[in-house]
This record gives C-alpha cells, structure tokens and sequence, in this order.
C-alpha cells in the first residue's frame, strides 16, 4: 500500500461568512487535483474557524487573552505562569483552551469552531456533491502531549471516517490475541497532513490518499476523548 499526502495551494485567506468547501476547490483547481473516492481531505481548524467568524479582538492585554481563554474553557485543570491547561466545551485537554494568536492579524485571536464534527460533515457533503465521490474530512488542531516534548497535529473534528480503529480482539502476524490496540487513525493522519501543511508554509489543507479505512457516517472525534473516569491523570 502506497499512501500520498498531498498540499492544497492556492486557498485563499477565509474571511468571516466564506464557504469553505468553495475555498477548498479553489486550492484543488489550483493544485490540479481532482478527489477521488476514498481520499480523506485534512483540513486545519483556522481555515474553518475564520470562515465561521471564530475571531476575537484581544488587543496586546494578556489579561484580555486570559479572560478569553477562560471563557472557552469549560474547565481549567492546571497553571503554570502564562500556561493554562483546560477541558473545552468539546472535551478537549489542552493549552490555553485552543485559543490561537498564531497565522492571525496584531490584537487577534482564532478559536476552536464551536462543533468541529458539524463542520466536518458540512465540507463533506459539499465536496461530495461536487465531484461526485465518497470522501472522509478531518480538522485539525496542534496539541501537545503529555509524555512527550514536541507538537504534532490531532483530528478536533472527523466525517466520514472512524477516528479509532478498534483491534482488540483480533490477531497480531503471532497468534496472540490483540487485547488493549485502539489505533487512532484520525490523528495518525492529522499528523501526516502536517509534514506538508504546518504553521509557516500557510497551507491550511491537504488531501490523503491510498489509506484503507471502512466509511463511518457516525464518526466523531468525541471518539478519541478518553473518559475522565478513566483517566489516571486528572
């Protein structure tokens, strides 16, 4: 198997109010790439979040981006001087509640679409309308991790596709029965999407192609949440 991971160029910057399956065709038409059954379209969650006016005016006040970051929060879990690591709306443990000053205007600040899977599924259905495919779309964000220096690209919203993979049960290339392997797909491409996209190329999508994965019309990125009760860090 064969996987391509292709850059959107082309997109022009979303204004509040943009469709963005029509800026996503623009960066297609542009790159000369037509979609195609089974491809999985990433794209990051600024693309979507200044289309759907998720923009604040801050100013240069870190008490103003603190008052912000709290209001999105809809926990706050730990602080560490300017650092606040939270729970969103949308179940999310990260920094600062996905609040962004990064690829955004002096005084500005982007922050997380308000349902990331709804966005999605919008593209989705839009894109499949115009080229007449079957497709997955995954949104991105950059997260840290907790056990692990370094930032990587995770799917905050998925249509079309699983977000987990669930092997256990199965068998490995042994014979031993897989009891605890969940992979989480969704992210894995995330990630993928990023070595061709990331932050100063001002790429914001890119199209996946050759993974093999089983259509899921019920996918949501709320799938690779971990339940609090079963979170031996909180």
């Amino acid at each position: 198997m064969t996987v391509s991971v292709i850059p959107l160029n082309g997109i022009p910057e979303a204004e509040p109010g943009d469709d963005v399956s029509r800026l996503i065709v623009k960066g297609l038409r542009a790159s000369q790439v037509e979609l195609w059954s089974g491809d999985v379209l990433v794209v990051t969650h600024k693309l979507v979040s200044k289309a759907e006016g998720r923009i604040e005016e801050i100013g240069d006040s870190p008490t103003a981006r603190q008052r912000l970051i709290e209001r999105e929060a809809a926990a706050i879990l730990r602080r560490r001087d300017d650092l606040i690591i939270t729970e969103t709306r949308h179940g999310f443990v990260c920094a600062n509640a996905g609040v962004d000053k990064s690829n955004i205007g002096p005084g500005r600040a982007v922050l997380l679409p308000f349902d990331p899977d709804r966005s999605a599924r919008r593209i989705r259905i839009r894109l499949q309308r115009v080229y007449g495919v079957t497709i997955g779309v995954i949104i991105t964000d950059t997260f840290g991790r907790a056990w692990r220096h370094g930032l990587t690209d995770v799917a905050i919203g998925v249509a079309g596709l699983p977000a987990v993979v669930d092997y256990r049960g199965t068998s490995d290339t042994y014979g031993n029965t897989l009891e605890v392997t969940e992979v989480a797909i969704a992210d894995e491409l995330a990630a993928a999407a990023d070595l061709v996209m990331g932050k100063a190329r001002g790429i914001p999508a890119a199209v996946i192609r050759g993974v093999e994965y089983r259509a899921d019309e019920s996918a949501s990125a709320a799938d690779l949440v971990r339940d609090p009760a079963l979170d031996m860090f909180r």
